[in-house]
């Protein structure tokens, strides 16, 4: 593990850090262009972001990639061997000899002042208690999608950004992209006309579900820290394939399943265009799933209902996952799939339904005749630079906002943890009535218990 040299504090002010927090409060502040620096594309050193990651392969290692520009000052993940994996990777080269590296994030965050922005790319379950740690120490935190593994977490993220002046943003890098705003577009444009109805699927699960917990456990290598790995989660044997690297998401304790994997890709854009909120209503059905099981079914079928508000009517959403679908739409041409290969959205309007596939891709009217009939909307909305550089340039000027930010993406969230919980009492056979505004399920004392959790010692929510 590298550590710092030792040298004389300087007061804030002083520091680069000092300078990025002054210049990011600042309304405005004078920009020299990058050509006069050394070209089109030239960062200065001192204009760079220290970056920290914790989690660094998988989406951990294609997270840093795309933030390598700025400067990777630290990295931290629990796995030895899959850590330097990634710093072989060709993209590492500018920065492998110097990142310094650890395995407990609480040590990185703790030991390293200099530190600006952090990169969250773990198990659900440790999203928001590293989260909480680098926010409260001042760090601007960039959380792969979901948000959060409880509806607490979401609340509490959302709450601490805000109140410590964070810039954030999810990882639901769909978020940012053309179709998302063209889906924006054709929905304020009128031509679905009044949308009461949409529909939301995946083909997902692609790892196990619906399986209890392996018996017995294999010796944990020396290259993982299998402690630091369960973090907030209760102890239990390491068994090999099992949990970590990949399987995890299917597991109550560590992941949130489909709808937690994929909602934030799938359900964001409808939700964003048709400014959705909190559901009052949710209910589930599901292949098998008893009490006492610990990954999430194999299939399930959930259903929200979304109050009116002033721009819209009431509106029911209904999510498919596990070879789940919904009935093809009247007009869709014969032969043509509906969504992509990972999933798709159906927004169904009085006059026209639109399509489009995962991360909103392709959006438009069925069929195609219709969509080549009827005029694009306008341009209304502004384009993205990209899930990430919106954080980044959030985070250098302040005047700037990202758009997954947590404000957003903690309302998103929620809303999928709460197609979790229904699934989870669906043996109950009850539709879940939700009060939003307090928090709680106004008819299910038992479903209560889901919306937060209890924590291991020295990974809370701190």
């Amino acid at each position: 593990m590298k550590k710092r040299s030792a040298r004389p504090e300087l007061p804030e002010s002083e520091t680069r850090r000092g300078f990025i927090k002054s210049a990011g409060a600042a309304t405005a502040f004078m920009i020299v262009p990058r050509a006069v620096l050394g070209g089109e594309n030239y960062i200065a050193p001192s204009d760079r972001l220290n970056i920290a990651a914790v989690g660094a392969a998988g989406k951990g290692s294609s997270d840093i990639q795309s933030v390598a520009h700025e400067n990777i000052y630290a990295i931290c993940d629990i796995d030895d061997r899959r850590l330097a994996d990634t710093l072989q990777q060709d993209f590492a080269a500018p920065f492998r000899d110097k990142t310094k590296t650890y395995r407990d994030y609480r040590e990185m965050l703790d030991s390293e002042p200099e530190i600006d922005a952090v990169l969250i790319s773990t198990p659900d379950h440790m999203h928001a208690p590293i989260a909480m740690h680098a926010m409260g120490l001042g760090k601007h935190v960039y959380v792969q999608k979901p948000l959060c593994h409880t509806v607490n977490e979401c609340r509490v993220l959302a709450r601490a950004a805000e109140a410590n002046n964070i810039v954030t943003q999810m990882g639901n890098q769909g978020h940012a992209g053309e179709g998302a705003r063209l889906i924006n577009e054709w929905v304020a444009s009128g031509a679905l006309g009044e949308i009461r109805e949409v529909h939301c699927w995946t083909n997902r699960p692609v790892w196990p579900q619906g399986i209890g917990r392996p018996e017995g456990e294999t010796p944990v290598p020396d290259s993982l820290a299998w402690d630091l790995w369960l973090g907030a989660a209760s102890h239990r044997p390491y068994v090999e394939r099992a949990y970590h690297p990949f399987n995890w998401r299917g597991w109550l304790d560590f992941g949130t399943g489909v709808v937690g994997d994929m909602g934030a890709h799938i359900i964001d854009h409808p939700y964003w265009a048709l400014n959705l909120g909190l559901p009052s209503r949710i209910s589930a059905s599901s292949s098998r799933f008893g009490r006492g099981m610990e990954t999430f079914p194999i299939a399930s079928k959930i259903h929200f209902e979304f109050p009116a508000n002033e721009t819209r009517p009431a509106i029911k959403m209904t999510w498919y996952d596990g070879g789940l679908m919904p009935e093809r739409p009247p007009g869709l041409e014969n032969g043509r799939q509906m969504g992509d290969n990972d999933g798709g959205v159906l927004i169904v309007g009085e006059r026209n339904t639109l399509m489009h596939g995962v991360y909103g891709r392709d959006p438009q009217l069925i069929p195609a005749s219709v969509h080549n009939s009827v005029q694009a909307p306008e341009r209304t909305l502004p384009r993205s630079t990209g899930i990430y550089q919106e954080w980044i340039d959030a985070i250098k000027d302040r005047s700037k906002r990202t758009t997954s930010g947590f404000e957003y993406s903690g309302r998103l969230t929620e809303t999928m943890l709460l197609g979790n919980i229904a699934t989870i009492r669906a043996g109950d056979h009850k539709v879940l009535e939700y009060d939003a505004r307090n928090m709680r399920f106004t008819n299910d004392e038992e479903a209560n218990g889901y919306l937060d959790k209890s924590y291991r010692p020295g990974f809370g929510l701190v």
